[in-house]
């Protein structure tokens, strides 16, 4: 197995580079940087690392946030995403790390390396902690339009990525809506209940966005526009309770040791939050490993990326979700 990594997209491309040379390291792989060689060289003079595990691609090109994600790839064929994907594509046992363009990866995803037979759209599934365990969303903001078909497939996806990645038998699937009640929500909401309660899954209701900490279900099923709002709003109140907390500890007239002591156990209890410590997040329903990282990655989350990619590796997903998805067609 190799790494593959997009040292093009992200906004910190030297970080990317650096935590691809400490996954190399501890994780005893080899790797391949994918993007502008004379700036990879500039990082590797400054840093020591294995010459025989480093390989550079050299793709001048970046597909930015901001640009039609299936035009650019058609369009610009020496973009590290384009360049990285082909290699993806004629190695199946890669895996690919980008904190790039998340469209260009679900789009290159899809048009180059190709779905998993039977799979209608490429998704993005994301961790939320909980009180007594976590809890996933799918779609995180791969798909902002959807069908109650669609959003059904997306259930079977993450019931098998569930089983099979984090090995929970059964998962208890939920629909994000805004009552608990069987009649509430929009139409897509209401069809997709339907169609959920019909399924074989272990179909447990709607679930509101604030009770999603609650553990009640182990799947959130949603499009990828609500999914997107929840994950931001849960982001900007964890982050705003979080300067609240720190700033009250710290004029308080509590003994320095004790605000030393509480300053450590929140961050020990927000690092569940933090992306970095995360890594990253399987595309899944692609036909490879392409773990998307967040764009302002550090070293230390690109790391974990690669750490993430090389257990769904080990865990044979892909592979394992192509045999479940057949069987599900």
């Amino acid at each position: 197995m190799k790494l593959i990594f997009d040292i093009n997209g992200g906004d910190n491309r030297e970080e990317i580079i650096l935590g691809a040379l400490e996954a190399s390291k501890e994780f005893n792989t080899d790797i391949i940087l994918v993007g502008d060689e004379d700036f990879a060289k500039s990082v590797l003079e400054k840093n020591e690392y294995d010459r025989d595990r480093i390989e550079i691609v050299d793709a001048k090109e970046n597909i930015e946030n901001n640009e039609d994600p299936a035009f650019a790839i058609r369009r610009k064929k020496d973009s590290s995403i384009v360049v990285a994907l082909k290699l993806l594509k004629e190695n199946k046992d890669y895996a690919f790390i980008s904190a790039g363009s998340t469209g260009a990866l679900l789009a290159g995803g899809l048009f180059i390396v190709g779905r998993i037979k039977g799979v209608k759209r490429g998704v993005l599934p994301v961790y939320i902690p909980g009180l007594k365990s976590k809890t996933m969303v799918i779609d995180s903001g791969a798909n902002m339009d959807t069908s109650p078909e669609l959003l059904l497939q997306f259930a079977n996806l993450g019931k098998i990525f569930l089983e099979t990645q984090y090995k929970i038998e059964n998962p208890r699937i939920g629909l994000l809506n805004i009552g608990l009640e069987e009649g509430k929500g929009n139409s897509l909401a209401k069809e997709t209940y339907k169609l959920l309660k019909e399924s074989d899954l272990n179909f447990c209701g709607n679930v509101e966005s604030r009770d999603i900490s609650n553990n009640d279900c182990d799947l959130v099923v949603c499009d990828g526009f609500a999914g997107n709002i929840l994950l931001k709003g849960i982001e900007g109140t964890a982050n705003f309770i979080t300067k609240m907390l720190f700033n009250e500890v710290n004029k308080s007239d509590l003994d320095e040791n004790v605000k030393h002591e509480l300053f450590a156990l929140m961050k020990s209890k927000l690092s569940q939050l933090d992306s970095n410590e995360v890594g990253g997040t399987l595309l899944l329903g692609i036909d490879g490993n392409i773990v998307k990282a967040h764009g302002s990655s550090n070293s230390v989350a690109i790391k974990n990326a690669a750490k993430y990619a090389i257990e769904i590796n080990k865990n044979n997903v892909i592979d394992k979700i192509k045999e479940r998805m057949g069987d599900e067609n």
